[in-house]
């Protein structure tokens, strides 16, 4: 009886050895999958990237994770729940960045789905007249990108310490044509197109409302260092962006393969935006 008992325990030890040997295992092959965070058509963007021959190429294995809140995707990937996110601009990240004990940073900028400035009248901002009614999101971010945007098409100026996520109307320092403003439910933009002379409309809604940026609007947001705060970027953890692994991620995102699939599937859309970072963010 005693050796069946030596033998059962003897037994026991090699199925334990054996299963913690097989964790650990599993462990480093988990580590060998990069987990990219992000939600929506961005995360079926990078479905395909992790199924494309060009990360096959670059010998990377990237598996995606839907998160749906902005907040709780950089939360993981300060916490390395995940290693990287795909889903924000560069002013939601410094905002993030604000409010949280731990920092993330860009790994490479992606694109920009450009604010547009549409309208059934005009062809050309050559033709705005005085008192042109200008339709505008009543939400505050929304409302203050939009703003910028007619500051840069030079329709109007704004305020020195003008802030980008909550400014309004009341901060136009000059408006030469007497611009009016009617602030509206953006989702509304492509529909009140012909009560109006002009309005503002977001990329995801225009192309809601059968608008495609490239081709209808008469002003848009360019994909350059003037727009940095709306970049939208690859995020990590500070403290991880030399990892060579990560790092390839920014070069797969902007390869010929890869902008083929988008272009296709956005009609162009979102616009590439492939920056130098020292040119977008400050360390």
């Amino acid at each position: 009886m005693k050796k069946m008992w030596i033998g059962f325990i003897i037994v026991s030890m090699s199925v334990v050895i054996t299963a913690c040997g097989n964790k650990e295992s599993n462990v480093e092959q988990d580590d060998s999958v990069i987990r990219v965070g992000s939600v929506g058509a961005d995360a079926d963007i990078w479905r395909f990237i992790a199924n494309s021959e060009a990360a096959e190429k670059a010998d990377l294995e990237i598996e995606v994770e839907d998160i749906e809140d902005g907040v709780a995707k950089n939360t993981a990937t300060a916490d390395e729940d995940i290693d990287a996110n795909a889903f924000q601009t560069i002013g939601y990240l410094e905002s993030f960045n604000e409010d949280s004990a731990e920092k993330l940073v860009p790994l490479a900028t992606t694109y920009v789905e450009p604010v547009g400035i549409y309208s059934d009248k005009y062809d050309n901002l050559d033709e705005v007249e005085d008192h042109a009614v200008v339709a505008i999101a009543d939400n505050p971010a929304d409302g203050a990108r939009q703003l910028r945007v007619l500051e840069k098409a030079d329709l109007i100026e704004l305020d020195a310490d003008f802030d980008d996520g909550v400014g309004t109307t009341d901060d136009i320092s000059a408006n030469p044509k007497n611009l009016e403003f009617e602030l509206i439910d953006d989702w509304t933009g492509p529909r009140i197109l012909q009560d109006v002379d002009m309005a503002l409309i977001g990329n995801t809604i225009a192309l809601e409302g059968g608008l495609n940026v490239l081709n209808d609007a008469i002003y848009r947001e360019k994909a350059d260092e003037s727009n940095r705060i709306n970049l939208n970027v690859i995020a990590v953890k500070e403290d991880r962006q030399d990892e060579e692994q990560l790092k390839k991620l920014g070069k797969l995102y902007h390869d010929p393969e890869i902008q083929e699939y988008i272009d296709e599937e956005f009609d162009g859309t979102k616009v590439e935006a492939d920056l130098s970072l020292s040119d977008v963010w400050d360390d």
